[in-house]
């Protein structure tokens, strides 16, 4: 259902909204915003950057594990996908993710969802596989004995 919202509905609404406001303000008014949004978002999403990355090297120069740090680069870095992508819904919430005050929110949404212990289950071509404690073989990787034919 979430890949639909993402993939269907999100890009339809995107469009709905770019052809409102290039009714109410024009088509290249409407253009040069969208352009406008994506430049200043590129330099804001510099800024705040570089000032995550100073404070997760203050954290780890402390001897921190710098995890909101972590998470806060991890939503600039989805500000920066959101500011950029063409529309104004995508612009609203790249925007609400950059700025600190705002952007707490999404990391305290994203800690109690760790926090839950959300299990992710991957699957390939052979089909389901689960890990079982207490199942292994202690093996050490040796040198080979001679050349094969």
């Amino acid at each position: 259902m979430i890949l639909f919202l993402l993939f269907i509905v999100a890009p339809v609404a995107e469009l709905y909204t770019i052809i409102q406001m290039s009714g109410a303000i024009g088509f290249f008014n409407t253009l040069g915003l969208m352009i406008a949004v994506g430049f200043i978002g590129s330099w804001l999403v510099k800024r705040e950057g570089l000032r995550v990355w100073r404070r997760f090297n203050e954290a780890v120069a402390q001897g921190k594990v710098p995890t909101k740090e972590m998470i806060d680069g991890v939503l600039i870095l989805g500000a920066g996908a959101l500011l950029l992508t063409p529309g104004f819904l995508s612009d609203v919430f790249g925007i609400l993710m950059l700025f600190p005050v705002t952007r707490a929110f999404f990391r305290s949404y994203l800690m109690r969802r760790a926090k839950k212990g959300t299990a992710f289950f991957t699957s390939g071509f052979g089909g389901r596989s689960s890990a079982r404690s207490g199942d292994f073989i202690d093996a050490d990787a040796e040198e080979p004995r001679g050349e094969l034919d």
